[in-house]
């Protein structure tokens, strides 16, 4: 993708002048980012998918009093008549099990990879919503079809309203109100207040949202990766006792123990290359309800591509995928490299491949992370 092109997605700015204006900074309204836009499934589809075991999903139903939420899989019956006012299914990951949502997704890979979350959609009935509220990450909310009633604003009092099955602001203040039609778009910074209601029949609101992870989320994912890694070195020295160490005091943690547990926990940590295997094995692992079906190694003459489900990405050094750390390095790593951007390579550039590399592809293809192109 050239980042410096203008683009309708956008409103006419580049990804590049995008992310300096307005990411992570103010919202921004785009009108007929995507002119002409079809949801990615029919509505009977997306109520199907709602009922399958390895879907998330949730139905959320209100009232003037009260909020009800209930977590899927459902069956049709479960989900309310078409004409009932106040209620809204939201499923996530559809990027993950719809070809369509995944190529529209496709569209915000101006944004790092590892930054990526999923692509969740939200069906409402007329008045349906979630109420106001903030999210910790990055939103892109496009309108695939019936209109949506947005009002949003900056965000001074996060007080919850009590006793509720949802995160619902009790004295959300809104600056801005707008209606959103098919093929509009709005983009919201992390923690800034909305909240959007159907108007009318048949609103579906795709959100492509992107993480925005916590040092403490971040330093529990990777020092856990980093943990479950290290392995002991038969040679390594082990802890003793300093001379003339008897002890009055026996329950007292002797001071030289603390020194080598110390010394021990800073050197792991100070291992750069562990660090960063273990972040990019925590970036690229799938979420828990992501399962693979099983392939077979590529023919000859065939290009590969990545399975929508598979995630990959990599540093300096590294490949990662799946949550699995690889080293790679000369025409290997390019290629590698290139699979990762582009989430594909033709026959002719997987011809290049070492006879190991290739073997590689050929066993993330019998487990299903890539499949033939």
């Amino acid at each position: 993708m050239d980042i410096d092109q203008a683009l309708p997605l956008l409103g006419g700015l580049s990804p590049a002048a995008f992310m300096r204006r307005y990411w992570q900074k103010k919202p921004f309204v785009i009108r007929q980012a995507v002119p002409g836009v079809v949801p990615p499934l029919p509505r009977a589809e997306l109520f199907e998918l709602a009922g399958r075991e390895d879907v998330e999903s949730r139905l959320l139903q209100q009232s003037p009093t009260t909020w009800t939420l209930r977590h899927g899989p459902f069956t049709r019956r479960q989900i309310p008549p078409l004409g009932k006012p106040g209620w809204t299914l939201l499923v996530q990951g559809l990027d993950l099990h719809v070809p369509a949502a995944h190529e529209l997704l496709s569209c915000f890979r101006f944004v790092p990879e590892a930054r990526l979350d999923d692509l969740m959609i939200s069906y409402a009935s007329d008045g349906g919503g979630v109420g106001p509220h903030i999210d910790s990450y990055d939103v892109f909310l496009l309108q695939v079809s019936g209109r949506r009633r947005w009002r949003i604003g900056p965000v001074k009092d996060v007080q919850l309203l009590p006793d509720k099955p949802v995160k619902i602001l009790a004295n959300f203040q809104p600056t801005e109100d707008l209606v959103l039609e098919p093929g509009d778009m709005l983009y919201l910074p992390p923690r800034w207040g909305h909240d959007g209601i159907a108007v009318g029949p048949d609103c579906m609101t795709c959100s492509i949202g992107f993480r925005t992870p916590t040092p403490t989320e971040t330093a529990r994912e990777v020092l856990q990766r980093m943990v479950d890694a290290l392995e002991p070195d038969t040679d390594e020295p082990h802890y003793r006792d300093p001379a003339g160490s008897a002890t009055a005091t026996p329950g007292r943690i002797p001071e030289a123990l603390q020194r080598f547990a110390q010394k021990a926990v800073i050197e792991a940590l100070n291992d750069a290359r562990s660090l960063a295997c273990a972040l990019g094995e925590t970036l690229t692992e799938p979420k828990a309800i992501v399962w693979f079906d099983g392939g077979e190694p590529l023919a000859a003459g065939q290009g590969a591509r990545l399975d929508a489900r598979s995630r990959m990405m990599y540093d300096e050094h590294h490949v990662f995928i799946n949550g699995e750390s690889f080293r790679a390095g000369g025409r290997d790593a390019r290629l590698m490299r290139q699979l990762a951007d582009a989430r594909r390579l033709s026959a002719a550039q997987l011809s290049q491949l070492s006879e190991a590399a290739r073997a590689l592809i050929d066993e993330w293809a019998c487990d299903g992370w890539v499949r033939a192109d």
